[in-house]
């Protein structure tokens, strides 16, 4: 199922009998008493998430702390396999997509996004020391939103990831 069919799925139970415990919906719809407490908490998070997909522990966790200071919730992946996972199962309203990853490559894991259709429409920002401008054409041509080369200016990369989810608004 997708994540808005079991959403809706949970709300209409609740709606039906507001009683209704977790692990009574868990068997109803055939999924984990765990998943379905964390779907209920994420109806009441009204932040923006944000999803880093790096390798590099020291550009994901000094991002991943100042964006939470913003005011974002944060996921994390650490390859691109692991990216598209979390892409799929959070939905994140932003991702922020490393070029060079073991694996699979910022430009594959961007590729598969935009061809699913559950992750086609969340803006990509690329972050990336590849500042060869071959590079950021292909990557804004398969379908990446922006593209900031590593090493990066914090409050650039902050005012860009407004101006992406501003737009992706419209």
């Amino acid at each position: 199922m997708k994540k808005d069919t079991i959403d809706s799925k949970i709300i209409e139970l609740i709606k039906h009998d507001e009683n209704i415990s977790n692990s009574e919906i868990s068997r109803k719809l055939g999924i984990p008493e765990e998943e379905v407490e964390a779907r209920i908490r994420a109806f009441s998070d009204t932040r923006q998430k944000i999803l880093i997909v790096d390798d590099e522990m020291d550009t994901l966790l000094p991002l991943k702390r100042s964006m939470e200071a913003e005011g974002y919730v944060v996921a994390e992946a650490y390859d691109g396999f692991e990216g598209i996972k979390k892409a799929k199962d959070e939905i994140p309203e932003l991702i922020i997509l490393d070029l060079m990853m073991p694996g699979m490559d910022g430009i594959e894991v961007c590729s598969r996004l935009k061809k699913d259709e559950i992750t086609r429409n969340i803006p990509i920002i690329m972050l990336t020391a590849k500042d060869e401008i071959r590079d950021k054409i292909k990557g804004l041509e398969i379908g990446a939103d922006d593209y900031v080369t590593k090493p990066f200016n914090l409050n650039e990369l902050k005012a860009r990831i407004k101006s992406v989810l501003r737009r992706a608004r419209i």
